[in-house]
């Protein structure tokens, strides 16, 4: 169908489209130039962002956390029509072939149903450590690369998981430390730590500089410290960066021993034990951060 951009009897550009009715106007003189405008958008409402995208008619955007990027078709089991009439045995006996080839070309190869049974591990992994969609799919990306670099060979295929999301959060600034991804994991700590080594070396990523803020406000969130503590906390983990007294050290540690000193600089006593339990370390982790905080940034205890 034609658009017209400018009134036929009076030659202005002033057109009114009106959708509820289908016509357009001329705002000048009036005159109706179209009584039958197709209206593109779609006929259900949606009142807000997510139940529009949950109404869209397309599918799900492609992903490399899907072993297919989310391509694939899937043919129900249900052996019935959209009547809810059950299918005569012919048409079962070729629903039931074509079920069949279809699973034989979603994971025909050795590499397909490697990433079928790391995708699901990493979907599992994510959900056990709470990690956002755009880290997952990092670490799909970086297990894609291991895989065509044949590093899971003779490996775990949990191992290679858990580190491709450890490397994922590492490069991401997602505070999620070697111990709780290892924890979540089916394979032990050593494993996973032997893994992302591996990850580093052969597919050559610099990991960025921990930053112990990154890790400060789950901490302060666990041991219920507000946020003038919080804030204490920064300034002193910031000038510890800035004499370069973090350098080599855990920063879940660093991170945990400047809320327990800003704590009882501000009023908000915890004992070393709670901030440890908060932060998933040892009380004497905690103990030797805070003296080395306490003896290089010159620190004093309140009376």
């Amino acid at each position: 169908m034609e658009i017209k951009d400018k009134c036929p009897e009076c030659g202005t550009v002033n057109l009114i489209r009106d959708y509820d009715t289908g016509e357009t106007i001329c705002g000048s003189c009036g005159l109706v130039i179209q009584d039958n405008i197709m209206d593109k958008g779609p006929e259900w409402r949606a009142y807000t962002q997510e139940e529009k995208e949950s109404r869209s008619r397309v599918g799900i955007p492609t992903s490399y956390s899907f072993h297919d990027k989310g391509l694939s078709t899937s043919i129900s089991r249900i052996n019935r029509d959209a009547l809810g009439r059950e299918l005569p045995l012919s048409t079962r006996i070729q629903m039931w072939r074509l079920r069949r080839w279809q699973y034989r070309t979603r994971v025909g190869s050795s590499i397909d149903r490697n990433l079928a049974q790391a995708m699901a591990e990493l979907d599992r992994l994510s959900d056990k450590v709470s990690v956002p969609a755009p880290v997952k799919e990092k670490a799909a990306v970086i297990y894609r690369k291991a895989l065509d670099k044949s590093l899971v060979r003779g490996r775990s295929i949990a191992g290679i998981v858990a580190a491709s999301l450890y490397v994922a959060c590492r490069a991401t600034g997602t505070p999620r430390n070697l111990r709780e991804i290892s924890k979540a994991s089916l394979v032990g700590r050593d494993d996973v730590a032997r893994n992302y080594r591996l990850l580093l070396r052969q597919l050559n990523v610099h990991m960025p500089i921990a930053d112990p803020v990154t890790h400060l406000s789950k901490i302060a969130e666990r041991s219920d410290f507000s946020g003038q503590t919080r804030r204490l906390a920064v300034k002193i983990l910031q000038e510890a960066r800035n004499k370069h007294v973090s350098a080599g050290k855990d920063p879940v540690g660093l991170a945990a021993a400047a809320l327990y000193w800003s704590g009882e600089m501000s009023g908000e006593k915890k004992t070393q034990k709670d901030v440890a339990e908060a932060a998933g370390v040892t009380e004497v982790t905690v103990r030797n951060r805070y003296r080395l905080l306490k003896t290089q940034l010159h620190l004093e205890m309140p009376d």
